[in-house]
């Protein structure tokens, strides 16, 4: 039987969330220094260690990267309430944050591909003080260079990489489902997207990272939770974003993916998260049973109430014996249905009559018993029990033979024996009974009430003594 991954994203899924998941699952870390280091891409340091998320052990997966070429995006501070940051003119007050290491939250190219990349920087803090004019040049005080890579640039790393088949195919995949939203975002063609972030060194790591940690966990499948996603509004090298943010909304409807709104400013679920997630999902249904063979929780990076973790459950198809029982009779499903009403001005004889009808219609049980009603009149509640496609019929039976004006129909389940018609041979001639098996394995017959009486009048006699004949006629 075939493993199959479970993700449970129900507190968001980033990249390094979602790497740290699997390497705490039982992928190893070993194949995954390896696979990085074959990419030829310099300037970073992979650190997998532990820390306790909510009393709980937990990975944590980063990618720390040479200052010289970091290139995160650190103006992707969260903005509550109305954004009073932020004046008229859409400018940014000037703020200083500390920042931890944060992964794929840059909302990747600008919208005209064509622009120029040629960026001087300055860097000496963290202050968010860019000018954002409508042609998104950015004036900056920083020294180090943002890599801008396109499609063709980030295949050729992972085709440099020395990786499967599988983990190569993975991480073209994955890079390209962003693409093609990011694409749709933007307006731009596929092949003229150029990322920023995505497209940086430590998000491909993310990326491939991923995609190697799950071809080392050897699975045939990939289960994908709802993904829980925050509000609010995030700040980007494009301006204010609404979350879900674009390229994670045209992802999330491409693929099929399901969000799972959650009461928290912030952005739960990352382009690449997103992106990965709709790449590694083979189906929507985990097996019916399963055991679990490994567990693995990888740890966020942001400070959410509660914290963003992601789980990755290793599970294998598991078979459950039929319950056993003794009894050979067979409790039927679909089950039959009761009509039930009430009259008390409706004459005995008349029910009478409306019982033979219910019968002939296809009725399987139909009876009346004095009732005592409102006011303390006397009247009859009416019974059948009948298959659901009887009910039109016999509800119209009800109505046209008595008073009522409401019929109540409810399911009921019933535990049938086996039972079969045999034919037996009297001295008076042929009639047919009932044979019922036990639980126990006893074997009860009953004459059938037509056949005895048929056999009365045809040989004359009593239908006592037709009935004795048959009876006499079963034992023997």
């Amino acid at each position: 039987m075939g493993k199959t991954l479970y993700l449970d994203c129900s507190s968001g899924i980033s990249g390094d969330m979602l790497v740290a998941a699997l390497l705490d699952a039982g992928a190893s870390e070993e194949h995954l220094r390896e696979a990085l280091d074959s990419l030829g891409v310099s300037g970073f340091e992979v650190k997998v260690t532990r820390r306790t998320v909510s009393a709980l052990d937990v990975c944590d997966f980063d990618v720390v990267l040479d200052a010289e070429i970091d290139g995160h995006d650190h103006d992707m501070e969260w903005l509550y309430g109305d954004l009073d940051d932020e004046d008229e003119g859409g400018h940014h007050h000037h703020h200083e944050h500390e920042h931890g290491h944060h992964h794929e939250h840059g909302h990747h190219h600008e919208h005209d591909h064509h622009h120029d990349h040629d960026h001087e920087h300055e860097h000496h803090t963290h202050d968010h003080d860019h000018e954002h004019d409508h042609e998104h040049h950015h004036d900056h005080d920083h020294h180090h260079h943002h890599e801008h890579r396109g499609p063709k640039e980030i295949a050729a790393i992972i085709d440099a990489g020395n990786l499967t088949p599988r983990a190569r195919e993975l991480s073209h995949r994955i890079f390209d489902i962003v693409a093609k939203a990011e694409s749709k975002a933007h307006g731009v063609p596929v092949d003229e997207v150029h990322f920023h972030e995505v497209g940086a060194v430590d998000s491909i790591v993310d990326v491939v990272a991923a995609a190697v940690c799950l071809d080392d966990l050897n699975v045939d499948d990939v289960v994908v939770s709802p993904l829980a996603e925050g509000h609010g509004r995030i700040r980007s090298q494009h301006g204010i974003l609404s979350v879900p943010v674009p390229a994670v909304s045209h992802i999330v409807a491409d693929e099929g993916l399901v969000l799972e709104p959650r009461d928290i400013h912030g952005e739960l679920v990352t382009p690449t998260g997103a992106a990965i997630a709709a790449a590694f999902r083979t189906t929507d249904a985990l097996p019916a049973h399963y055991r679990i063979l490994a567990t693995g929780i990888g740890a966020g990076k942001r400070a959410y109430n509660p914290p963003s973790t992601v789980r990755a459950l290793v599970v294998e198809e598991a078979e459950v014996a039929a319950p056993v029982t003794t009894q050979p009779y067979a409790f039927e499903r679909p089950q039959l249905w009761k009509l039930e009403t009430e009259v008390d001005d409706c004459p005995g004889e008349a029910l009478g009559r409306t019982i033979e009808r219910l019968y002939d219609a296809g009725a399987l049980e139909a009876h009346f018993i004095p009732a005592f009603m409102k006011k303390g009149r006397p009247g009859y509640q009416i019974e059948v029990l009948c298959s659901e496609a009887m009910i039109p019929v016999l509800e119209q039976v009800i109505f046209e033979d008595t008073t009522t004006i409401g019929i109540r129909h409810s399911p009921l389940w019933r535990t049938a024996l086996p039972r079969e018609i045999l034919d037996v041979q009297t001295s008076y001639g042929p009639a047919k009974v009932k044979a019922v098996t036990l639980p126990t394995g006893e074997r009860r017959l009953y004459p059938e009430y037509e056949t005895v009486a048929a056999l009365a009048a045809s040989a004359g006699i009593s239908y006592q003594k037709a009935y004795r004949a048959v009876i006499a006629a079963t034992q023997a």
